[in-house]
């Protein structure tokens, strides 16, 4: 969901220039900064980036530049000599120092800025002019956005090809692993001096204990897992969030498939899975 566009157009003697920048967010979180004088339209700007960007923190600024140089604004000389006034009194009453620099005290004061152009009607064309420079932004960003999205679907696909090749070594170990866990046993019962042992109880115990480390059940969900982020990847647009769930249920199985292992290849194996899947959660926060 991150991305930019700026866009600048000339209208008469002005020269507008409009900035998005997106960061990412579970919902919409706009915020706009507008001249006074483009107040009027602020409505209008922020449902044309609510129709356009869905989700993400946005921050649109709108500035807006005479070309000749002319100043905008006019400083209010009365005004700045009440303030002055105002603020010696003060001084001498509190006894305490006065500003050290006047200049930036006062011009920081409300009302010593005025403008000409805030206390006129804004014409429709200039109203006209200042949609159509956010539109252009807005395109840009999602342009960029766009280009972000192609580097991402190739990003997932890399990881969620890297998984499935982890995932593909598990069988391998299993068989062993069962071996491993039955000779264990049979050594424990040796150390235990136990001359005879029921035999048809032990093989019991033994399929009881390997069916509570099955992990067939977690291999065929997670392999569904894969398969579903690559078909809701390549789908649609807007499928940020269920990719966000996608990967959480991944990450279960994942976890699962660890704890029931029991055996060190295995175990790497898992490590794997889940340094892939940690590079692909901190990237699905970008996705729409």
């Amino acid at each position: 969901m991150t991305g930019f566009g700026k866009a600048v157009v000339v209208f008469n003697n002005k020269r507008i220039t409009a900035e998005v920048k997106s960061l990412n967010s579970k919902q919409l979180d706009l915020s706009v900064k507008l001249p006074l004088a483009y107040r009027e339209i602020e409505l209008d700007l922020r449902n044309k980036i609510a129709e356009s960007i869905k989700r993400g923190k946005v921050d649109l600024y709108v500035g807006c530049e005479l070309i000749d140089g002319t100043p905008s604004s006019t400083i209010s000389i009365e005004t700045l000599k009440q303030y002055k006034k105002q603020i010696e009194n003060v001084s001498a009453t509190l006894n305490i120092p006065a500003p050290a620099d006047w200049y930036s005290t006062l011009l920081r004061l409300p009302d010593v800025l005025h403008s000409e152009q805030n206390n006129a009607e804004l014409p429709q064309e200039e109203k006209d002019a200042v949609k159509g420079v956010v539109e252009q932004a807005i395109d840009g960003l999602i342009s960029f956005r766009e280009q972000e999205g192609r580097r991402l679907e190739a990003f997932f696909e890399e990881k969620i090809e890297a998984i499935q090749q982890h995932f593909n070594h598990v069988p391998q170990y299993e068989e062993e692993r069962i071996s491993k866990i039955k000779a264990h046993m049979l050594e424990s019962l040796a150390k235990l001096e136990v001359k005879e042992h029921d035999k048809n109880r032990f093989e019991q115990e033994l399929i009881y204990y390997i069916e509570k480390l099955d992990i067939t059940e977690e291999k065929i969900r997670l392999q569904n897992h894969l398969n579903y982020f690559l078909e809701t990847l390549h789908n649609a647009e807007g499928q940020g969030k269920k990719l966000g769930f996608i990967t959480q249920e991944m990450g279960r199985e994942i976890n699962t498939m660890g704890s029931k292992a029991n055996h060190a290849e295995l175990q790497i194996l898992v490590v794997g899975m889940k340094d892939q899947l940690e590079q692909i959660k901190e990237q699905v926060l970008n996705v729409l």
